[in-house]
Order: structure tokens, then C-alpha cells, then sequence
């Protein structure tokens, strides 16, 4: 691991070279200056970690060279060297831009202990930012397709709700694209240039699930060696999307209610409050309403999360959409892929006759192993997946005027999750992700349906 780089700034020869000597025996590279003139030069040429300057120094002042640092290498961290006399000014420092001070004469370990405040705070603004950086989506509006009346109900209501400032539930069953939704209302609204953090509440434990989102202190809890923002910190300016939100435990609803309530929040093991500007998006496909009744989501927090309500509509219910986005996917993967392949009529009469009860991602995963399968130009039958080709299990019933013989909700997910299992040797892990949700969850979808062995 490279050791911090830290450049003593101090006109005391002595004090100099007595303090360049015991931190490069703690494992710092040093580097010692006498005046604030030749600190910027040595700033200019190479950006140290941390600057330790003093604030009297002949020439300019600690002050002024501070505001040249910030102005130069605004990542660098710096703390003040200052007298029992100047403590007002290094406070005004701290004001300016300031890590921190220390007052002279110094006791090495206290010295020893900011610094390694300073650089853990100097790693922590450079992985915010660039997690800010890497976490801003481009408008995915292009990759929506469908002509279904459904469907276009559902780009309305998005256009509507994205230029406000609103909390955002996305509702719709495991697999519709409600992250896709929670993307393109973000990249519609007056956030767009500004973060999007994905949390996924259900891949979690209870304890790693509330470090994510708040951040922790040093020392917090075991295996807690360095401090770390929480996403909500991430996210400030832009939006954080809560996955799974019906898989949060009690005490962390609570929590949350306090960050919508109040946009502030505590890093674990911490005192001081974190003020945030975020614009909070959840996603579930649970019904929380009736989680609400049961005692399971606190009512505050649900109506605090539903202050719009967006339904993303199954496949099934978007029957005209299915050959649309098919094709759509075809081109994408042949893109990808540098092929130029097409599906048959036969194959897309399967296509539209399936059930889709795993949704526009089943749609994507079988289009793209039909891909991989077919070794000509042509997707035909035979590169479906077997049960496509049996009626018995996944095709759309016949049914009568009244809808009798359709298969319930319930019912076609308990045979997706069936199909899944088959499919993965009763291998739960690669069940869960050829459902596309996590192993906990699918573990609780299998209790629900009778299906633990």
C-alpha cells in the first residue's frame, strides 16, 4: 500500500527536520519547506496527500497559502500548525477550507492521529466523487419500446412525475424494468446531471444494509477500520433508488422516515449531523399496503414513500409490445455480437403465446440464449427453451368470455420460480438469478408457495 505523501510547511529549521524525521519513521513520505512561496511551487509540480502548514511564515501569510492550495489542489487535505496565541485564526482557517489544526508544540502521536484523519477523509471525497462520476445514466428513453395502450399510459405518468422533486414508488411484479423506470424518471428531471445510486435493500444483511445507506465511523463496529460515507452522502444532489423497499427491516424504516422527514441523518457510530439533498425513488414488488395491515411497513413511512405511485404493467397485460421488444432486443444483441440474425414467424408465435410470467427480463434472457443457440441467420422453434414448445406449462391458455381457465398471479409465478428451479437443478443460487432477484428473496417466495424440500 503507497504511504500518504505529507509536505511540512514551517520556518523553524529545527522544528523541520526533528518532525521530517519522525514521520518518515511512522512511513510518510516528507517532504520540508520554510516559506509559503516555495510550498506552491513544490504544490504545483506534485499534489501531496496532506500539507501541514503553519500559519505564521515569513512572506505570505498561512492564510493566504491556504486559499492558493484550495484554488490549486483542492483534493489536497491541510492542517494548520498554529500557537496558543493564533487558535482564533486557525479557526477562521478551518472556516476557509482547513482539514483541521494542531497547536504547537505538537505531540507527534496527536499529529500522527490528523493526519491519518486527513487522509482518510482526502480518499473518501475521491471515491464520492468518482462514484458521481461513474453513477450519472444517460437517458434511456430510446430503449423503451411498446405501442400498447398500457404501455404508453406508463411514459405519460413518467413525463409527469419526473420534472418534480417527489418521492416515487415504482410498483410491478419481479422482472417488469422497475429500476428502468426509476432510471428514466431521474434522467428526465432537474437532477439528471447529478448522482443516481441503485440500493439493493434485499441482497443486504441488516447491519451491512444500514452501513450502506448511512456510512460509519471508524471504530463503529468490528472490521470498521476506516471511516466510510453512507450512499445517501453519494447521492447528495441527485437521487438514491431503494430496491426491494418491502425487505427493509422496522429499524431502518425508521431510520429512513427520519432522512425524508428531515434530509439529515447519523453515520453509524457517529454524533454529528449529515445534512443531504436527495430525491428518494423505491421499487417493490410486494404488496406494502397490505404489509402496512399486517404490521410489517410502518403506515407513516409508506405514505411518506407513495406520494406518487408509478405501476409498471406486466408483459402479459402489453401482449402487442412482446414482438416489438423482441425485435428490439435482436438488434441490440446482434450489435453486440457483430451478427445480423432475425426470428422466425414460428418462433415469434411462440413468442407471443407465452405467458411471461418473468417479464420483459425473461423476454431479454430467452431472446439472447436463442441468439447464442442459433448457429444461422434464422431464430426458429427449436432455439427456444423446451417448455415454449409444451403448451401444458407455459403457453397462454384458451379461456372462455369470462376468463376462468387463466392462470392466477399466484399461480404463473409459482410455476416460473418451478420452471427456474428445474432449469437450475435445484440449485438455488442460479434459480435466483435466472429470476433475477436475490437468493433471500426467492427463499421467502419458496416458503410462500409450498416449495421448500
Amino acid at each position: 500500500m503507497k504511504s500518504a505523501s505529507v509536505l511540512l510547511v514551517d520556518d523553524d529549521a529545527t522544528f523541520r527536520q526533528v518532525m521530517a524525521n519522525e514521520l518518515t519513521r511512522l512511513g510518510y513520505q516528507i517532504e520540508a519547506v520554510g516559506t509559503g512561496e516555495e510550498a506552491i511551487r513544490r504544490i504545483s509540480t506534485s499534489e501531496p496527500d496532506v500539507v501541514l502548514l503553519d500559519l505564521r511564515l515569513p512572506g505570505m501569510n498561512g492564510l493566504d497559502v491556504l486559499k492558493s492550495i484550495h484554488a490549486s489542489a483542492p483534493a489536497t487535505e491541510v492542517v494548520m500548525l498554529t500557537g496558543h496565541g493564533s487558535i482564533d485564526t486557525a479557526i477562521e482557517s478551518i472556516r476557509i477550507g482547513a482539514f483541521d489544526y494542531v497547536v504547537k508544540p505538537c505531540p507527534l502521536d496527536e499529529l500522527h492521529l490528523r493526519i491519518q484523519r486527513a487522509v482518510e477523509r482526502r480518499s473518501l471525497r475521491q471515491r464520492a466523487n468518482l462514484l458521481e462520476r461513474g453513477l450519472t445514466p444517460p437517458d434511456l428513453g430510446s430503449s423503451f419500446v411498446g405501442e400498447s395502450p398500457e404501455f404508453r399510459r406508463l411514459l405519460k405518468l413518467i413525463e409527469l412525475v419526473a420534472p418534480s422533486d417527489g418521492t416515487v414508488l415504482i410498483t410491478g411484479e419481479t422482472g417488469v424494468g422497475k429500476e428502468r423506470v426509476a432510471k428514466l424518471i431521474h434522467a428526465r428531471s432537474p437532477r439528471r446531471f447529478r448522482p443516481f445510486v441503485v440500493v439493493e435493500c434485499a441482497t443486504l444483511q441488516e447491519s451491512l444494509l444500514e452501513s450502506e445507506l448511512f456510512g460509519h465511523e471508524r471504530g463503529a463496529f468490528t472490521g470498521a477500520d476506516r471511516a466510510k460515507p453512507g450512499l445517501f452522502e453519494v447521492a447528495n444532489g441527485g437521487t438514491i433508488f431503494l430496491d426491494e423497499i418491502g425487505e427493509v427491516s422496522p429499524a431502518t424504516q425508521t431510520k429512513l422516515l427520519r432522512v425524508l422527514d428531515t434530509s439529515t441523518f447519523r453515520h453509524v457510530g457517529g454524533t454529528a449531523e449529515i445534512r443531504v439533498d436527495v430525491r428518494v425513488l423505491t421499487a417493490t414488488n410486494r404488496d406494502v399496503s397490505a404489509m402496512v395491515r399486517q404490521g410489517l411497513f410502518r403506515e407513516d413511512l409508506f405514505y411518506r414513500l407513495s406520494t406518487i405511485t408509478v405501476e409498471v404493467p406486466p408483459l402479459r397485460s402489453r401482449g402487442a409490445d412482446v414482438e416489438l421488444m423482441a425485435q428490439h432486443f435482436v438488434t441490440v444483441l446482434n450489435e453486440r455480437f457483430g451478427s445480423g440474425k432475425q426470428i422466425s414467424e414460428e418462433a415469434f408465435q411462440l413468442l407471443r403465446r407465452h405467458n411471461w410470467p418473468g417479464n420483459v427480463r425473461e423476454l431479454l434472457h430467452v431472446v439472447e440464449a436463442a441468439m447464442v443457440l442459433c448457429e444461422g441467420a434464422c431464430i426458429l422453434p427449436e432455439h427456444l427453451p423446451p417448455s415454449f414448445r409444451d403448451s401444458r406449462v407455459t403457453a397462454m391458455p384458451s379461456f372462455s368470455s369470462n376468463g376462468a381457465s387463466l392462470l392466477t398471479l399466484e399461480q404463473a409465478e409459482r410455476e416460473h420460480i418451478r420452471l427456474a428451479l428445474e432449469a437450475s437443478n435445484g440449485h438455488r443460487g442460479n434459480a435466483a438469478r435466472i429470476l433475477g432477484i436475490s437468493e433471500r428473496n426467492l427463499y421467502r417466495k419458496l416458503h410462500e408457495h409450498g416449495l421448500l424440500s
